[in-house]
């Protein structure tokens, strides 16, 4: 066989063949047939079906996943670690291109498996894309203006993006989100993690126990805290962004005595305000106990030349109790 070419190639280029479907072809149709999406899962709207497709093309896959792993670093971007059921909507762009790269090779930038929970407010994400550097200052993010259009005014049914005049390019005038932009934001706030059926148990996050023996009898770091959780929206002058982001600088809220409300919003959000972007429930998807809720409030409290009343642990522990009978939440 060694000396007459035709069979040598021949039986190569089966071997070949025969490999591929052994190891690719026959996993992926098994794959197909037993991984079925999760219930509650929903094809892509037609707008974020588009907002795929320019996520695609301006290589947001390349620094970006969207697979949650179970070790415990990973918590911050999902409920529970992914599992193939996520994936089970995920079809090819066309004949000619798959969009298995979704799930991301290199995690420059946070993981987006819960982005649309975890920061659901559109304004937050058009002035993300439109200056990174806008809403988090260490951001090694390139910045994607072609996606906007400036203005001498907006027309009606713009959207309008408030990107303060430090973080702007030189022009003047309105800026407007273009529709590559809207639908791209589109796809990202349909990006959630859905919960498993009935009784089903998640995956544990792997190495937890040893990160907190590490951290065990330190004191929670209040404006660690707020850094890493709040300061993209409220910024660290607590002066927000106007138009987009209520201020905490003299709010009401913070320096108030309506322990409750202040509480509730840490832990679930807020979306009463039409002038400002919906606030994700931030403490939820963080799991903060009563010590961080009392190290954030206190933190918020004392700082930007707020004078509030400080809290005490067992005050939150109370109000969190309390709005856990209420609202049937954890």
């Amino acid at each position: 066989m060694f000396n007459n070419h035709r069979q040598l190639f021949t039986t190569a280029f089966f071997l070949f063949v025969g490999l591929t479907v052994v190891v690719a072809v026959l996993p992926a149709i098994y794959n197909q047939e037993n991984n079925r999406p999760l219930p509650g899962a929903k094809a892509l709207s037609e707008a974020a079906r588009q907002g795929k497709l320019v996520y695609i093309a301006n290589g947001c896959v390349g620094c970006h996943t969207q697979q949650v792993r179970n070790i415990a670093m990973d918590r911050p971007w999902g409920d529970r670690p992914g599992i193939p059921a996520d994936y089970a909507t995920i079809r090819r762009t066309d004949a000619w291109r798959n969009t298995a790269t979704l799930m991301g090779t290199e995690r420059t930038g946070p993981d987006l498996t819960n982005i649309g929970n975890r920061q659901p407010a559109r304004d937050w994400h058009l002035v993300h894309l439109y200056n990174p550097r806008t809403v988090v200052a260490a951001s090694i993010m390139p910045a994607y203006p072609w996606l906007f259009t400036v203005k001498d005014s907006a027309a009606p049914g713009d959207i309008v993006v408030n990107v303060p005049a430090a973080f702007r390019y030189g022009e003047t005038g309105t800026v407007v989100a273009g529709p590559e932009a809207l639908q791209l934001v589109a796809y990202l706030q349909e990006l959630k993690q859905l919960p498993l059926p009935g009784s089903t148990p998640a995956s544990p996050f792997l190495y937890a126990a040893a990160e907190k023996k590490a951290d065990a009898g330190g004191s929670v770091d209040g404006k660690a805290l707020f850094t890493t959780n709040c300061q993209t929206c409220h910024q660290a002058n607590g002066e927000g962004l106007p138009g987009a982001f209520p201020p905490l600088k003299g709010s009401s809220i913070v320096n108030g005595d309506d322990l409750q409300l202040y509480v509730d919003i840490i832990m679930h959000g807020y979306d009463a305000r039409p002038e400002f972007g919906a606030m994700p429930p931030v403490g939820t998807n963080m799991n903060f106990t009563e010590k961080e809720v009392t190290a954030l409030i206190n933190y918020e409290r004392s700082s930007w030349g707020n004078n509030g009343k400080p809290v005490t642990e067992e005050e939150v522990k109370k109000v969190l109790s309390f709005i856990q009978l209420k609202t049937g939440t954890k």
